[in-house]
């Protein structure tokens, strides 16, 4: 175990998730396969664009009743289209989709008796999830569910203070809601569908063994494997973990004051999740209406466009021995092979224009051939006299390569994002 994991643990000990460990070994390796997911955040405070739940604690009596007497009223997305989310998932390359079925405030997007706070009970009056859920799939995308099982509704229809996972407020401490929990879970996984993941965000108490016993295939995220939020660890971790991140500052939609990443420093984040053996999901906050804000669809599109020439760098892979090394280089291995990917994250690498690197931590082989991912090496569009051969030495000081960048993704022919190296047959210098 990495000896800095004990810091990306979120809301579970090192203890507790030694305790279960009944994710199918190979279904995890199905979920690592995978890479790169859409997590969605969207509950009924999204009509007011305050943050999900935790605004509760702390507030005065007035907001929260009219959470309850209002905010339903005023859940009606004119435009929620849930093909269009699928679809841009697709277009980024993401492979699984993680929806949230209710949050700490205890709104349920799904139909359930359990509850009258329920989107069924809303101006929409319509099944948020089971909608998502079926256009996922369409697009052969897996779905996956958020749950918490914090649920502060019932905590102030059972007079518990809210604070956030403290021991009033868990279920393990609270036999009500533990059962109140599982009939939620049970209905879920009884009328939803084929669910792939699940993230607790909370103490699951029992919930993990019931998800296991209604459907084994499904893998357990957090809670079950370490799911650091807004921060990667240090090295490589050899084992199963998914990172969630935001776009801008926020996990819920936020109508302004919003600060989002550039789609170059979202591809470096993928990159670097991936060297280190992590999945990574991105999150996605539609708004009132139901759509995802431009800013993001923009963001992920930029992300699809890296994905469209250079996915095989980011699916089915494994960390190299070393995640990366200096000059802003990351490696990542095609599972089950000596294939090796070196990404060059540094800075731009000119259009037609051949370029040094030394990679330290790579070596290749009398067998190996180097290509840049997403081009075959033997074309510049325009120049036919062009030499665009990849060429390489390898010497004691390193695998010196030499290249031209011949793929060309926007019409301007610059490419501000990282470029990639295949390298077949590679070794590790150091054994």
């Amino acid at each position: 175990m990495s000896k800095n994991i004990k810091k990306i643990f979120v809301d579970v000990t090192i203890d507790e998730l030694e305790k279960s460990k009944r994710n199918m070994t190979e279904k995890e390796e199905q979920f690592l396969d995978m890479g790169l997911g859409m997590f969605i955040h969207w509950t009924v405070d999204v009509t007011v664009g305050v943050v999900e739940s935790h605004w509760m604690i702390g507030a005065d009596q007035e907001p929260i009743d009219k959470m309850y007497s209002q905010l339903p009223d005023l859940f009606y997305p004119t435009r929620f289209n849930p093909d269009e989310w699928a679809l841009l998932a697709k277009t980024a390359g993401m492979k699984y989709a993680v929806f949230t079925s209710k949050h700490h405030n205890g709104f349920c997007m799904f139909d359930t008796r359990t509850t009258p706070f329920n989107v069924m009970n809303t101006r929409f009056g319509k099944d948020v999830m089971k909608s998502v859920y079926e256009s996922f799939r369409k697009f052969d995308i897996e779905t996956g569910l958020y749950f918490s099982p914090l649920d502060f509704t019932w905590c102030l229809e059972n007079d518990i203070h809210l604070h956030f996972a403290t021991d009033e407020v868990i279920p393990a401490n609270n036999p009500g809601l533990r059962s109140y929990n599982e009939a939620q879970i049970r209905e879920i996984f009884g009328n939803y569908g084929k669910i792939a993941t699940v993230f607790f965000d909370g103490p699951p108490a029992d919930l993990k063994d019931i998800v296991w016993d209604l459907s084994p295939e499904t893998v357990i995220t957090r809670s079950e494997m370490p799911t650091p939020e807004l921060e990667l660890p240090d090295e490589i971790i050899d084992e199963p973990w998914e990172a969630c991140y935001r776009l801008g500052n926020a996990w819920a939609y936020k109508a302004t004051n919003e600060n989002y990443k550039s789609g170059t420093d979202l591809i470096k984040l993928v990159i670097d999740t991936r060297s280190k053996g992590g999945n990574i999901l991105l999150n996605v906050t539609p708004d009132t209406y139901g759509q995802i804000p431009f800013e993001q669809e923009r963001l992920l599109q930029e992300l699809g466009l890296f994905m469209f020439f250079c996915s095989e760098a980011i699916y089915d892979v494994r960390p190299w021995h070393v995640s990366s090394e200096e000059g802003g280089i990351y490696y990542t291995r095609k599972k089950n092979t000596d294939t090796v990917y070196a990404f060059y994250t540094k800075g731009p690498w000119p259009y037609g224009e051949r370029m040094n690197i030394t990679l330290k931590n790579v070596m290749a082989t009398e067998h190996s051939e180097i290509e840049m991912v997403g081009q075959n090496g033997t074309t510049l569009e325009h120049h036919p006299e062009a030499d665009t051969t990849t060429r390489f030495t390898q010497d004691e000081n390193g695998l010196h390569i030499n290249a031209m960048r011949c793929f060309r993704p926007y019409s301007s022919r610059d490419w501000p994002n990282p470029v990639v190296f295949r390298i077949t047959n590679a070794k590790w210098p150091l054994g």
